[in-house]
Parts: C-alpha cells; sequence; structure tokens
C-alpha cells in the first residue's frame, strides 16, 4: 500500500504486522468533524467530495450512509481504480466505474494528501473525506464519516433516516464492537496474518464472532432494534464479499455466509436495499483483492466464480 514519508512517497508492505505475525492495522489520521459550530469545517452543500474505492468495505459504507441520507446531490465523489500497486490507489480510469480525480486531475490519491500537506507523514487509505473550500483533508476514518453523514447535513437533505438514534446508542456501540475486531478486521487478520498461530487465532475470532450474529438475527431483521442502523452499515459490507473473496482468498473458509440461514437472509434483504445494491460492484472488488495482493496470489489470476453467492 505504501506510505508518505516527510511528503516523500514510499512503497511497503500492505500488509503490517508485529512480531508474532499478526496483522496490525493502523489508526486513521484525520479525524475532523462537520458541524455548525465548528471553526473551521461547516456544513455547506456541494462543498465537500468523498475520495473511494468500490473494492474497500470501509469506503463502501461511507457510500452506503451518503446514500441512504440522500447526499448524492451534497456530497460529490471519486472512484479508484481497483488496482492498489505500487503506488497505491490511482485515479487511472481504464476500468469500467473508475472515475478519475474530477476535482485536481491527479494521478495517484497520495497527490491528494500532500495536497493537503507537502509534508505529511501518512498511510494512504479511503474512504478520505476532503474540503474543497480550505483544499483539506476531514476525515479519513469510514466510521466517523458515517457519522458526520448522518447529522451534518440534515437541512439539505428529505431523508428521515437516523443510523445512530440517541435510544439505540448504547446497543449500537456494543454491536460494532462486536462485529469490528473479529469480524470487519478479522477477515484481514486472517488473510494478512505472517504465521499459523496467528492466522488460527483469527481465523477461530471470526468465526465465533459470526456464530453470535447468527443467533443474534433469529426472528429479526436488523442487527439492534427494529430499524436499520449504523450497525448495518458497518457489517454489511464485509458480508458481500465474504463468499467471492475472504472465503477463499484470505482463507476464511470454515462456512461460507450462504450456510449460515440468518446471516444468509440478512444479507439478501440488505442488498436488495437501494443503497447497497447501487454501490456493490462485485467486478472491482474481486479484481482489488485477487490483483493487488500479489504476496498472496502471486500470479494474479482473478476468478471467475463462484457461480453462487448472495444474489441467489
Amino acid at each position: 500500500m505504501g506510505h508518505l514519508i516527510e511528503g516523500q512517497w514510499n512503497n511497503d508492505d500492505v500488509a503490517t504486522s508485529d512480531k508474532d505475525g499478526k496483522f496490525s492495522r493502523e489508526e486513521s489520521l484525520f479525524r475532523e468533524t462537520i458541524s455548525s459550530g465548528h471553526a473551521k469545517y461547516q456544513p455547506e452543500k456541494g462543498r465537500y467530495h468523498l475520495y473511494v474505492s468500490y473494492a474497500c468495505p470501509w469506503a463502501h459504507r461511507a457510500l452506503i450512509a451518503r446514500k441512504l441520507k440522500g447526499l448524492d446531490d451534497v456530497i460529490s465523489f471519486d472512484v479508484v481504480h481497483p488496482d492498489m500497486l505500487e503506488h497505491s490507489w490511482s485515479f487511472q480510469k481504464d476500468f469500467e466505474g473508475a472515475t478519475g480525480d474530477s476535482l485536481y486531475n491527479k494521478d495517484y490519491l497520495y497527490q491528494t494528501y500532500q495536497k493537503h500537506d507537502p509534508k505529511i507523514s501518512a498511510k494512504i487509505t479511503v474512504p478520505l473525506l476532503w474540503d474543497k473550500k480550505t483544499e483539506s483533508i476531514v476525515n479519513n476514518e469510514s466510521s466517523e464519516i458515517i457519522r458526520i453523514f448522518n447529522s451534518a447535513f440534515n437541512e439539505f437533505t428529505d431523508s428521515q433516516i437516523n443510523l445512530y438514534p440517541e435510544e439505540l446508542r448504547k446497543e449500537i456501540d456494543l454491536v460494532n464492537k462486536l462485529t469490528y475486531e473479529p469480524i470487519n478486521n478479522g477477515v484481514y487478520k486472517s488473510g494478512f496474518a505472517k504465521k499459523q498461530e496467528a492466522y488460527e487465532e483469527a481465523y477461530n475470532e471470526l468465526f465465533k464472532a459470526l456464530d453470535k450474529v447468527e443467533s443474534m438475527l433469529e426472528g429479526k431483521r436488523f442487527l439492534v432494534g427494529d430499524q436499520l442502523t449504523e450497525a448495518d452499515v458497518r457489517l454489511i459490507t464485509t458480508l458481500l464479499r465474504f463468499d467471492s473473496v475472504y472465503y477463499g482468498h484470505f482463507k476464511c473458509n470454515k462456512r461460507k455466509i450462504l450456510e449460515y440461514k440468518n446471516l444468509s437472509s440478512y444479507l439478501r434483504m440488505m442488498f436488495e436495499m437501494d443503497a447497497v445494491k447501487s454501490t456493490t460492484h462485485l467486478d472491482h472488488i474481486k479484481r482489488h483483492y485477487f490483483y493487488s495482493h500479489e504476496f498472496i496470489n502471486p500470479f494474479r489470476i482473478v476468478p471467475l466464480g463462484p457461480d453462487r453467492d448472495f444474489l441467489f
């Protein structure tokens, strides 16, 4: 994936790990919010821009939230190329759906980070929420971007959806804690493990958590209460990629989501929502993981299957 170190590009390992071979995810660097009382970033229609990858589950969260909140005319966005190679995310347009950089016509996303600060040291990640007015990065943490979209721009949208209602916040936070480390991040900890013990630990925690969510969904449509919340938005992007990518590519092969009664029904129900279906691009997803991760798939063969996925 690579890093910028004091403004200079350095190509390094996508799968950073600790001494025990466990995948270690770096913390997001930019954590500002948008609000009417903020000294720098106030809500304005057309002011903010989102950089995403259709392949990335973290960026997909932000796209789903943007769609659910009816922010199509409020927050613009660009889509990077699915291949993440020696210069990380690029703005090449030779893959259907990749838009290029509509703001500055840059070649690579790291150049957007450099525009924010020519001497920046940072990992280059999506989603990236950009302020056109001050030409600066607001936030690159997906969980916080979801909440910004949920609350900051309500004056510009007719959407009545509240993904983080006050009365459900405690339960939502508990479910987010259950799903983030062992499931959302757990698939990466399995796939990027560099020692057998690290892989087995992540694998076991992943399926323990999936089994728990399967039980939670018995007789229910959503994870919290009887309504769609950010807990669903955060989980669904991992489930959408599971059978096609994580099951084989990341060796998460104990059981497919299709083999769970409740999780498979939940996945199909969620996929029928326009905000999910319209932002899901399996061609970008499969191309990114199987082509970009040369250290896992050295011949970069992108599989044609599976024939059956969450659509059936």
